[in-house]
């Protein structure tokens, strides 16, 4: 690849130059590697067919579960997450010792890889909550439930500049990957008060359809706020708002 110079810059292509912009810089370069249409016919590329179905599909497996839980998410989420999460994803796939390579899916695949994700690399759920929370998921009723002890904010929330407040938030989603759906809860704590008194034990409650038959997920997290004038606004760096995959049950 090279750099443009010159007052006028392009994007798009030129033959076979292509004109693009990365990261503020204007760029170039020229059309290279395999013809695709070699890529889909010939048998020595049959690897390279085979993974990337696979990859597409750790990709539209990332996509779903993202939009289930996307109410969280949108509140915590760094911009890698959609590819670090396909990563994950793709790794599930390749746990799949059942179906054929290029044709392994994400529920033959090993879901309970997924469990620990964290949605914003910035910054990790444990390092943010040592309280010791519970989590309980029953299939027969689809009850999920998040035990929140009796705890003290300042002892096991860790703190956030401009903070006066935080909600603890979970999801609860059923996913059936197949056919790219899902049902969803999601709930969060009152606002609550970041300082040195106790807070009284609150669990909190989501409920799906009972005896799902798809893959269940729960996330947990913190979202921080600052008090003002009686109104709670979010504290404009999402970055502070750690979210994890806690639970993963599948059938």
């Amino acid at each position: 690849m090279a750099r443009q110079k010159g007052i006028i810059k392009l994007e798009g292509r030129i033959g076979d130059l292509s004109f693009y912009k990365n990261g503020g810089e204007y760029m170039a370069r020229s059309k290279s590697g395999v013809d695709g249409d070699r890529i889909k016919k010939d048998p020595a590329f049959i690897r390279t067919r085979e993974n990337g179905a696979e990859f597409g599909s750790a990709g539209k497996a990332g996509k779903v579960l993202r939009n289930a839980l996307k109410v969280p998410i949108s509140k915590s989420a760094d911009k890698q997450v959609a590819g670090r999460l396909g990563a994950e994803l793709l790794k599930v796939i390749q746990a799949d010792t059942t179906n054929l390579r290029g044709e392994r899916t994400v529920t033959a695949g090993d879901l309970n890889l997924l469990k620990g994700f964290e949605f914003n690399k910035a910054v990790g759920l444990e390092s943010v909550v040592t309280l010791p929370y519970t989590l309980v998921f029953t299939r027969s009723s689809g009850d999920a439930v998040v035990n929140i002890p009796a705890f003290v904010p300042k002892s096991e929330i860790a703190q956030v500049e401009g903070a006066t407040h935080f909600r603890l938030v979970a999801g609860v989603a059923a996913v059936d990957f197949a056919n790219q759906s899902y049902e969803v809860d999601v709930a969060e704590s009152a606002d609550l008060v970041y300082d040195a008194n106790t807070q009284p034990s609150a669990p909190i409650l989501l409920n799906i359809s009972a005896d799902s038959p798809h893959p269940v997920f729960m996330v947990f997290g913190v979202e921080y706020y600052q008090s003002v004038n009686g109104q709670m606004y979010p504290l404009n760096n999402k970055a502070s708002n750690p979210l994890a995959l806690v639970l993963v049950d599948v059938v």
